[in-house]
């Protein structure tokens, strides 16, 4: 059973379907640390309802990237935490991390990558007019969204989506790739 950190900054609805598919037995790992960014986020109660150990920071709170990075591979060593899913957290990995779990940091992205990479890549697909777009679990480098594609499921933009209804569709999609995928590199 693999030991996994969930990093997320925001509502955590991917944590959530990770954490449900460990529950139901079908994916063999344990969430042994949520790190979170954004004191505020809902996903911090998502983690205590499930009893989960949290670290929470500010990036204001330190004097560089590298300090709390540090400071997160502390917390992860602590809990033997064997891959890094990040799942909505809004920051770029830096070397820190990067060398210490090279090749088990895995994202999920809501486009099809290498189209829209970034932060709202919806809103980029939406505002560009494409008619498909989609989902991209990738493992994570240097880059923003540019690692190794693991999988990738599309998404068709219909006629009468609204940004909303797309975003909805996709985080749907997102839910269902997420935990299938983790179960293929875990196996």
């Amino acid at each position: 059973m693999k030991k996994i950190a969930i990093f997320a900054s925001g509502s955590g609805s991917n944590f959530q379907s990770i954490s449900d598919s460990i529950k139901d037995g079908s994916l063999q790992a344990e969430i042994v640390l949520l790190v979170c960014d954004q004191p505020s986020a809902y996903v911090i109660e998502r983690a205590k309802k499930e009893n989960i150990p949290t670290f929470v920071f500010s990036a204001k709170a330190y004097d560089s990237k590298v300090a709390f990075e540090k400071e997160i591979l502390n917390q992860l060593q602590q809990r033997e935490a064997e891959f890094i899913i990040l799942a909505g957290y809004m920051r770029l990995i830096g070397e820190t991390l990067l060398a210490a779990y090279s090749h088990k940091i895995v994202n999920i992205h809501p486009s099809l990558l290498p189209a829209f990479p970034g932060k709202d890549a919806i809103g980029q697909a939406f505002n560009a007019g494409v008619k498909m777009t989609g989902v991209t679990v990738h493992y994570v480098d240097e880059g923003m969204d540019t690692g190794p594609i693991i999988d990738q499921r599309a998404v068709e933009v219909k006629e009468d989506d609204t940004r909303e209804s797309l975003q909805k569709r996709i985080q749907e999609t997102e839910h269902i790739l997420y935990p299938d995928v983790l179960k293929r590199i875990f196996s």
